[in-house]
């Protein structure tokens, strides 16, 4: 199976000089699972291969880029053009099969991080007497990652997302031994397997750290980013109430942006808002790809133009910070380079994961959702997220279906390529209509493609994960 593969997952580095070098280094070697860790540093060694493997082309990182820009070009959101090569149009089209090779590799990507996860977690107790701060700050993180890579895979692989479905969820992995052979369980275990991880990992995290985190950057998952991590799941799980609650607390402690500061998140010149953000670096991948490959300016997928036509595009500043014409053509350039390149752009910038905007939209929706006196609070987060976004903003008025409806299309609007889009509308089953399109331009929310199948692969190893999933 799959899991065999990966079990040779712990990345080092070379230094552990600072928080942002750490993060920030290329990995240089790579050391069997069955060797154990004798000091704390070397917990640290692998943590930061954990956070590396994030920039994996099938997570983050240029490839398929699964948690970026996919979830757009899967949509409405993005439009295959005559430059594209027809990499990736087997997904877009929604033609994938049990054997597709992006599917599998995806599958593979996150099982690894969850496997380096699962190493960290294995044998640091033994560290707590002598050094109990590095351990609640190693084991905390370890506990987030896995929790929300096993999210993620759900995301994908599950047919629904409700709390407590009995629907086939995936398999939850939390020991290191490539031997395994899971079972998928059904979606409430898996959430409740999330929960307890993000819960352990909050209370790790506020027991006292033995330094700060995110000292010098935001490369860390830190007691805000689990705040994130939670307040997506509980959206998505319907559990409104928590969603309001842990999304608070980061809006709380984040503010957002300003205007003035918004376009330097994109060029890596601020951290403004930024919860946790995937260090990348030169030779470590380029996250705007497919969407738009910047050293030989071919742009394979182009923003729809139904979408462009929703934003301000004089007023609203993400316009300009998300979209350039170059080459006589409009382009998602949000993933351009970092402040230093701009001149002659290469691509190469960090993935934010988690952002303050994405919280207030997860507040507003679910202040929406609960309804009645709740939609004066959904449409006051709704309103300063537009007033923050746009100069000269009015305030809008809308409440019941409008309500809704408009807080999910400035999501879609926010959040362009940051991996949100197929899962919105698959989580409020909508229909895919995509505008200026020939062929492959309507996706039924009954229709299979919206649950990825399970690998091919990964089921000829390990007959004890089926069912498949339905129409595969």
């Amino acid at each position: 199976m799959l899991f065999r593969k990966i079990f040779t997952a712990i990345i080092l580095t070379a230094s552990l000089a600072s928080c942002k070098k750490i993060i920030e280094s290329e990995p240089t070697h790579q050391l069997d699972g069955s060797t154990r860790f004798t000091t704390i540093e070397d917990f640290d060694f692998a943590l930061t291969g954990a956070y590396a493997l994030f920039r994996s082309g099938n997570y983050y990182g240029s490839g398929s880029n699964a948690f970026v820009n996919l979830p757009d070009m899967l949509s409405d959101n993005l439009n295959e053009t005559s430059e594209s090569l027809g990499n990736y149009q087997t997904l877009s089209t929604w033609r994938y099969a049990e054997d597709e090779p992006n599917i599998g590799a995806t599958w593979q990507a996150a099982y690894r991080i969850i496997s380096q996860a699962n190493l960290l977690l294995r044998d640091i107790d033994n560290f707590s007497a002598t050094d109990g701060g590095a351990v609640n700050r190693i084991k905390s993180q370890a506990l987030a990652i896995r929790a929300m890579v096993h999210f993620d895979l759900l995301r994908y692989w599950a047919e629904e997302y409700d709390r407590n479905s009995t629907k086939p969820g995936i398999p939850y992995i939390t020991v290191f031994d490539y031997e395994q052979k899971p079972p998928r369980g059904t979606v409430k275990e898996t959430y409740d397997h999330i929960e307890a991880d993000l819960q352990q990992a909050r209370g790790l995290m506020t027991s006292g750290l033995d330094k700060t985190i995110n000292a010098t950057g935001k490369a860390y998952i830190d007691i805000q980013g689990v705040n994130a991590i939670m307040s997506r799941v509980f959206l998505y799980s319907n559990q409104l109430d928590s969603a309001i609650k842990y999304s608070t607390l980061v809006i709380n402690s984040i503010p957002l942006s300003t205007r003035t500061n918004f376009p330097n998140i994109w060029t890596d010149a601020s951290t403004s808002e930024v919860i946790w953000s995937v260090s990348f670096n030169a030779g470590e991948g380029r996250i705007g790809d497919p969407v738009y490959f910047v050293p030989n300016n071919r742009s394979s997928y182009r923003p729809n133009p139904a979408l462009i036509t929703t934003y301000d595009q004089v007023n609203d500043i993400r316009y300009s910070s998300y979209f350039q014409v170059r080459s006589n053509r409009l382009v998602l350039s949000k993933y351009l380079a970092k402040a230093a390149q701009v001149p002659r752009p290469d691509g190469i910038t960090n993935f934010k994961a988690f952002r303050t905007g994405e919280m207030y939209l997860i507040r507003a929706e679910a202040y929406a959702r609960k309804g009645g006196a709740n939609e004066v609070s959904a449409l006051a987060d709704l309103n300063t997220l537009r007033a923050t976004r746009i100069a000269g903003f009015v305030p809008g008025t809308e409440t019941g279906t409008a309500l809704i409806n408009a807080i999910a299309l400035e999501r879609r609007k926010e959040l362009i390529s940051e991996g949100h889009r197929w899962f919105d509308l698959k989580r409020t089953t909508k229909t895919i209509i995509r505008s200026s399109c020939s062929v492959f331009c309507t996706l039924d929310p009954t229709n299979r493609a919206w649950t990825w199948p399970l690998p091919i692969a990964e089921i000829n190893a390990n007959p004890n994960i089926l069912p498949q999933n339905p129409g595969y």
